[in-house]
């Protein structure tokens, strides 16, 4: 592997489309709510992406540097633990990457104020607290609860809320967040992303549940074995499909937000696999098949928010 295919390895771009998914969907709702915002919806997708990208380069160092990936792991290739990157390099980069993420948010911090210094602190600070420092809470089955929240209910609400801001000019650098700037809507479409993005993480503890419970590592997958492992991935992808529905019924929305109906088969597909295997032969191309469905889930409820608007 050449220096540029490692570095590209570490960036796991894989794993982007789980970091803009959310946030297109939140454009897509603000586009529905006439409260769409171009420039911090740009700044809110290019942070995103960066704290991502910073996240796995956190996620490669620390895993390593902990022992928690070893030679009988069946998953894609750890830069840092395959010694094809020098470790301080990679923590090198991952500081770098957060840095910018940080200069991407001053902007947002103007429009969003103290909600958003927050918001963006607290996502870098539990992307580094995720496998590393004293307490690496995905070592103790907290993984899947902070996914659900970043990747689903602030990510989704964040990106409604500097939209929102602006276009109902609220002023800047509030220090709350003011009235209609984050509705139920958006907490009912943080939850659909918020379950599609943790189910990645289900699938890919699943497949490392033996190598991990070894390692010492007590991810949920570990903790509740697979039968409920299971369960908790069936779970979080039918509360994704169920919010379209919601929003039809309850919220307003024409059935354009059932569009998301379209990407239904592959879900069944990717979940008959995830209930009947444990080894990596199967589960790899499942872990790559449901970050699929939840980007072609997230275009699609996009589109259909997009398209929607409110007719009550």
């Amino acid at each position: 592997m050449s220096r540029r295919e490692a570095w590209l390895t570490a960036m796991r771009p894989q794993t982007l489309p789980a970091g803009a998914a959310p946030v297109l969907m939140g454009i897509g709702l603000a586009v529905a709510d006439g409260v769409f915002a171009p420039w911090p919806a740009f700044a809110a997708l290019v942070g995103a992406l960066l704290i991502q990208i910073g996240t796995n380069f956190a996620n490669d160092y620390y895993d390593a540097i902990n022992g928690a990936d070893t030679a009988d792991r069946e998953g894609f290739t750890r830069v840092t633990a395959g010694g094809l990157i020098d470790p301080r390099r990679v923590r090198q980069a991952m500081a770098g990457t957060y840095a910018l993420a940080l200069v991407v948010g001053v902007s947002l911090v103007y429009v969003g104020g103290l909600p958003i210094v927050i918001v963006g602190l607290s996502s870098i600070i539990s992307g580094i607290l995720y496998t590393g420092g004293p307490y690496p809470y995905g070592y103790y089955g907290l993984g899947d609860l902070f996914v659900f929240v970043y990747f689903g209910l602030i990510a989704v609400s964040g990106t409604y809320y500097v939209q929102a801001i602006v276009a109902l000019d609220a002023g800047p650098l509030p220090l709350w967040v003011p009235a209609e700037t984050v509705t139920a809507s958006a907490v009912l479409v943080g939850i659909a992303a918020g379950g599609l993005a943790t189910t990645i993480l289900v699938v890919n503890n699943i497949r490392d549940r033996e190598t991990d419970q070894k390692t010492g590592k007590q991810t949920l997958a570990v903790l509740v074995g697979y039968r409920w492992s299971r369960v908790e991935y069936l779970g979080l992808v039918g509360a994704a499909y169920a919010v379209p529905v919601l929003l039809w019924r309850g919220f307003g929305y024409t059935p354009a937000v059932l569009l998301t109906g379209i990407s239904l088969p592959l879900a069944v597909r990717v979940a008959r696999t995830v209930c009947t295997q444990t080894d990596g032969e199967a589960l790899n191309p499942a872990l790559e098949r449901t970050g699929q469905l939840f980007a072609m889930y997230a275009l699609l409820f996009t589109t259909g928010l997009a398209t929607s608007g409110v007719t009550l």
